[in-house]
């Protein structure tokens, strides 16, 4: 984004297209993570585990419940606060404040697609 102005960095945000939203879904993954499957960050998608690294809740650790695909924010399981009349709701974190301990790799696209993230950072850096 090349505007600094915070209402315009709003504007975009709210105005954008359902298909560029998945940006705003990324966020890193733990050292092991990191080691194991050779990427530094990934969308989040329900089914992965994740820990809460900045806020009022971090620290929190637990299955990704939803994905916010508008607000790109994350549910957990676990992570709830209660309503007025005493019914329990998610508290929604931003992806970005959130660290993946543990991926959902049951579905063979992700797995295509941590191979391919993989195959680009392990090319040397600097050569065409």
């Amino acid at each position: 984004m090349v505007t600094s102005k915070p209402s315009k960095q709003r504007k975009i945000l709210y105005n954008m297209a359902y298909h560029k939203r998945k940006v705003n879904l990324v966020a890193p993954v733990s050292d092991e993570v990191e080691k194991e499957y050779g990427i530094s960050r990934i969308s989040v998608k329900k089914g992965d585990t994740a820990k809460v690294a900045r806020g009022e809740h971090a620290g929190f650790e637990g299955k990704v419940a939803a994905v916010d695909t508008k607000n790109g924010r994350v549910a957990i399981e676990g992570l709830t606060r209660k309503k007025a009349d005493g019914t329990p709701i998610y508290v929604w974190i931003h992806a970005s404040k959130v660290i993946v301990t543990k991926l959902d790799v049951a579905d063979s696209k992700r797995k295509d697609l941590i191979e391919r993230k993989r195959k680009t950072n392990e090319s040397p850096k600097g050569e065409s």
